[in-house]
Formats: structure tokens, sequence, C-alpha cells
């Protein structure tokens, strides 16, 4: 068995050609995904970054692994403890700790342990390529190293090879003689002339005043991509653009990838896994160039899994985490599953059958504090500190009629709310029933003064909004995180 894992950083499905992007960003993709299964409804559990591979290589919900935010107490594994081995359960029972179980060799080419200093990330891996960046790196960094392992390796037997592209991420670096192909392509229907100018009133890191986060400054490398901020809709054209030139210039780097394993005759039997970390707010909340809530833009993500000898071309619309992978693999490889794992096995899925879970639970606590339930044609997201979006308490999404969530109907739907909040208490009472720690990580980080991202900033963020022609937020700003102005 060869496998390849190919770890697209921030990348959404909906702007693939294959999940029904009108843009030709990702051919290569979607020639993989003719040839597996694609999966419309796979999010993962914790978002963002850290926190979404964690829950990944772990298969367990952020809320036990401690590991829910980007800093502070909430950046790292909680200890084993008296229990531990010699080695620890991360030693057999991560996603390539398991994958050695089975008798691959293992190797990841990615700076993401470096990045966020997880350094966990790398439990199960025989081989570590730190491609040197911090994330910052382009596909021309990637791909000479992912090269040169397939020349060396691809026809061994038994191997997973973990490759990490980071191209979508913010800040949009697609290198300036690429181009724009999409420079004559209209944008998505739903973000308007309107819409924008909504937007522009928006208060929060990340909006269309500061897409810089918390002001308009983007440093000069890459303001050709990335506006600093939206004032027109030529701006917003140049943003959308550099985000998908990001994945269509990827996708080329994917390419060679394919070809290179066909020139070494293993493409045929080989399983092609593509995945991401999490999506990226384009408009939708207001948030722009970020992924820093818990709905339905950031958490969900695409997965292809493309398996010789199962369906071909098959589309599976069940509700599904990425830390259901572990479980999964699993099965396939008919081996038992881990106890630790909170994940459920969707490998029938690949033979054809549609399953899904009831409900999934989403969270976000590196930008705001929220956790969401994903069911039916609805999400509902609960915000305990806001990240100065002066988000409500409670926010609901009809996504069937909606899927920008552009309009907030919890006061039309009380009862939806009732519904989405009751499935969220069961959620949570069953987690902290099975933790031998009494702390919940999200409360944890609010303890330590809110998510990482929004801690420190919000004096001069709110200088910064005056400026900006929004200064009537700063009282409500101020009511809500007092202790910011001590």
């Amino acid at each position: 068995m060869r496998i390849l894992f190919l770890d697209l950083d921030t990348l959404r499905p909906d702007h693939l050609g294959c999940y029904g992007y009108h843009r030709d960003t990702s051919p290569q993709i979607d020639a993989i995904a003719k040839e597996g299964t694609r999966f419309t409804n796979y999010y993962c559990s914790d978002a963002p970054c850290l926190p979404s591979r964690t829950a990944l290589m772990s298969g367990q919900f952020g809320i036990h692994t401690g590991v829910v935010g980007h800093g502070g107490t909430a950046a790292d594994m909680r200890l084993e403890g008296a229990p531990r081995d010699f080695m620890s359960r991360l030693n057999t029972e991560s996603l390539p700790g398991f994958l050695r179980q089975q008798g691959l060799y293992t190797a990841s080419i990615s700076p993401f342990a470096e990045r966020h200093s997880s350094w966990t990330f790398y439990a199960g891996f025989n081989e570590m390529y730190n491609t040197g960046k911090c994330g910052h790196e382009s596909a021309e960094d990637v791909t000479p190293v992912a090269l040169d392992w397939i020349k060396s390796n691809a026809k061994k037997d038994n191997w997973f090879l973990h490759i990490n592209y980071w191209d979508p991420h913010t800040p949009y670096r697609a290198p300036e003689e690429f181009g724009n192909p999409f420079e004559d392509e209209p944008l998505p229907e739903w973000i308007t002339e309107e819409v924008l100018q909504g937007h522009l009133k928006h208060v929060g890191p990340h909006s269309a005043n500061e897409i810089n986060m918390y002001d308009d400054k983007v440093p000069s490398q890459y303001q050709e991509r990335m506006p600093g901020a939206l004032k027109n809709m030529e701006d917003l054209h140049r943003f959308i653009d550099g985000y998908d030139c990001g994945i269509r210039y990827m996708d080329q780097h994917i390419s060679r990838l394919v070809q290179a394993l066909k020139d070494e005759g293993v493409y045929e039997d080989l399983m092609i896994i593509i995945t991401a970390d999490h999506g990226e707010n384009l408009g939708e909340l207001g948030l722009y160039a970020e992924h820093g809530t818990a709905d339905h833009i950031t958490c969900r993500i695409p997965m292809i899994i493309r398996w010789p000898g199962k369906n071909e071309n098959h589309v599976d619309d069940g509700l599904h985490y990425n830390l259901d992978l572990l479980p999964t693999l699993a099965e396939l490889f008919g081996a038992q599953p881990s106890e630790s794992w909170d994940g459920e096995s969707f490998a029938k899925s690949l033979e054809g059958e549609n399953l899904g879970r009831r409900e999934l639970i989403l969270s976000q606590c590196a930008h705001v504090c929220q956790r969401s339930v994903r069911f039916d044609d609805w999400i509902y997201m609960r915000t305990y500190h806001d990240g100065y979006h002066l988000f409500p308490k409670e926010m609901l999404y009809n996504l069937k009629t909606d899927p920008y969530e552009q309009e907030d109907v919890a006061e039309m739907h009380p009862e939806i709310c009732n519904e989405g909040a009751h499935r969220l208490l069961n959620w949570h009472d069953d987690m902290m029933a099975t933790m031998d720690s009494d702390s919940d990580p999200l409360w944890t980080v609010i303890r330590e003064g809110g998510p990482y991202h929004a801690r420190g900033h919000l004096k001069d963020y709110c200088e910064w909004l005056k400026m900006t022609g929004r200064g009537d937020a700063v009282k409500e700003l101020k009511r809500r995180h007092p202790s910011e102005f001590k």
C-alpha cells in the first residue's frame, strides 16, 4: 500500500471545480476527484490550523487533547500523566503512528510543527522535512523536495507521504510571473457591491477595512494579490483573484507530483487523500482573508479519497469530521480502532454507501471563542468571546438557502436555536464525562485573557475604528471587554 496525503492549507471546497466552482482553479484536483469519492459535508472539528491538525493527527476533539487555540495553555496537548508508558500513546495511535503499525514507512514534507511549535505533530513519522519558512513557503519551495522524495522512494512498497502546501493561506502569494488567469472572470454571484458596502461598516479584525487583521498595512511583496482594504469592487476582485490564483498555482504543482508518480509506475495503485486544515472566509460573516470563526465556511473542508478498487466519481453528502479519518483507515486496514479516538469510520462510503453523523460540533478558540452545531440544513453558532466582532451570543443560518451566511435568522427561529443549544449541551456533557481533567479548554482560553489573536489589541484597534469612521462601536467594545482597558 502506498498513500499520498495532500494537506492543502486553507482550502475551501467551494473554490474547487469538482465542488461546483465556476472558475477553473483546480483541473488536477478535479481529475483525481473523478477517480474516487468526494465528501461534500466534511468539517474540521476544531479550527483553525493548530487545533485542526491536532484533531486530525490524534483522532480526538480539542476538548480532549486540550488544543483549541494558538497560544497559552490551549496550544499544548495535555500530558498523559501517570498512565503514560515508556512511549506515549501518540507513538501508535497518531495518524502516522498507526500507519507505521500497519507496516508503512511514514514521511512528512511540512513546516507545520515549527510554525506552531507543535512538536507532537511529528509523532509517528520516520522522516520529517521542514521546508523552512514557517508556512510562508510557496509551492516552488515544496515541490522540489517532494519530487526528490518520489524519485528516491516511490517504487518501494508500503509508504505514506504527507505533503503540505500553503499557497491558499493568507497572505496570498502566487508569484507575479504566474499572472492572473481570472482577471476577466466574474466574482461569485453572492458577493455584490451592496454586500461589500455593508461589510465596510463591520467591526472586527480582518474586516473589509483591515485585511491585515487590525489595520490596512499589507507587506509590499504581497500587495499585488492582497489589497490592504476593500474599498470598491475592483479591490474585491483583486482579492478574490489572489486566493484563487493561489489554488491554481498549487494545483499546477500537484500536477507535477502526479506526473512524477506516473513516471515511476506507481500511480495506478496509489491511494490519494486530498484535504485541508480549514477553509477561508472571503466575506462571510464580514470577515476576509481569515479562518477565525466556528462557522460553515471556516470549518468545512474538502475531502477526496482515491482508493484503487473502490468507487469512482462517487459523492458522499453525509456529515463527517476530519478526526473520522483514523478509524476509517483502521477499518480499511482491518485493524482495531483505538479506544482513545473520538472518530467514527466512514469506510463504507468508499464502497458507495452514504454514511454520516446526526450532527457535528465545531469549535474555534484562536480568534474568537465559539462552538457551533451543524445539523440538518442549519448551523447554530454560540459565541463566548466575540474577538471584537460584536457577534451576538447566538447566530443561526440556514445553509440550504443561505450557504454564505448572509442572514442571521436566530430571532426568527427560537425553536431551532433551542434545538442547537440542546445538542451542544448534550455533547459537552458527554465530553466532560469522559475526561480525566475537569477543565474545558474553551474556558481556559477565556480565563487566560481571551483568544490568542484578540489579546492586547483592543485599545489601539479602537483608535483605528475612530480613524476609519466606525467609532460608534467603541462604547460597546469597551462594555464587552472592560479588562482590555485597565
